[in-house]
């Protein structure tokens, strides 16, 4: 294990390298005490998922049918963990990363992956403390010989306590069947426990949902815990996921993201549900900034 930190002062985050780049904390200096904005957890943990926030690159969510077809070839993509049916994720979350610059409030790590399937691509993401305030950008080169449809996303965890609120504007809702690949797209008018258009309480049941129309913008509110949290995110990611199992949960995960699950295999192709052709050697690039703001 190693791990690189990174303080403002009134923030901080701890980066592991070893593990796809990925978050153990980050945590606001708040009633005199750090307090958790992104999940605890065991900063020593081996698996991505048991991390605080993953990076989703070169693909979010999972892919169906064993890979997809573009421009007229399959292209198989293989299983990534043992837990799961599909494909889930990429690469990037679970791939040892290399430091290449680093402050005391920044640090900025790439990666070159051979895989997941066709995928050949170089990332690079930043990592960025400003006061209150988390700035993550990612960006992803294509390096194979052909295009490839690509997209990336982020993937924390927030806290979730007896009283967290959610704002986040959306048209749609996708549903999922049991395996968690999409079932239906429906207006969010038509479910009101899933409409976040107004401020409103995390239902209490399993959620496991994405929504297209975002606008980028969201808050999360902890009255309790006098903080909330303004996600602002860049051109490209107007899609969002938004995952807790349940209302006795201690997390719920709200992730940014430029498609939605298996986008590489719902009708119309790929690049009309979010995907970006890269030619040979062409980048995507995608940012996030969550902005700590005390409530007292």
């Amino acid at each position: 294990m190693n791990e690189v930190s990174l303080s403002s002062g009134t923030a901080r985050v701890t980066v592991r390298p070893d593990l796809g780049a990925g978050l153990t904390s980050f945590d606001m200096l708040h009633r005199g005490d750090w307090t958790p904005v992104f999940r605890s957890v065991d900063p020593a943990t081996d698996h991505p998922f048991g991390l605080s926030s993953i990076l989703l690159v070169p693909f979010s969510g999972r892919i169906s049918g064993g890979g997809f077809a573009f421009e007229g070839t399959f292209h198989p993509v293989e299983r990534n963990m043992p837990a799961e049916k599909y494909p889930i994720h990429g690469s990037g979350f679970s791939a040892a990363w290399t430091v290449e610059e680093r402050t005391d409030e920044a640090v900025t790590l790439s990666l070159d992956a051979e895989g997941p399937g066709p995928f050949r691509y170089s990332a690079v993401v930043t990592y960025r403390l400003d006061g209150p305030a988390l700035a993550m950008e990612l960006s992803v080169r294509n390096r194979a010989a052909i295009a490839l449809p690509y997209g990336l996303g982020f993937h924390p965890w927030f806290v979730r306590d007896r009283n967290t609120f959610l704002t986040a504007g959306a048209d749609c809702v996708w549903l999922e069947y049991e395996d968690h690949l999409p079932r239906a797209v429906e207006p969010v008018s038509g479910h009101p426990d899933l409409d976040f258009n107004r401020r409103r309480t995390l239902p209490p049941q399993w959620v496991n949902n994405w929504f297209e129309g975002w606008d980028g913008k969201a808050l999360i509110d902890w009255p309790d815990r006098g903080l909330s949290v303004e996600v602002e995110a860049g051109e490209g990611l107007n899609r969002y996921v938004l995952f807790s199992p349940s209302g006795d949960a201690d997390f719920f995960c709200f992730e940014p993201v430029s498609h939605p699950v298996d986008a590489f295999n719902l009708p119309e192709g790929p690049i009309e549900h979010g995907l970006v052709r890269l030619d040979p050697e062409k980048e995507l690039r995608g940012d996030v900034r969550f902005n700590v703001l005390p409530r007292d």
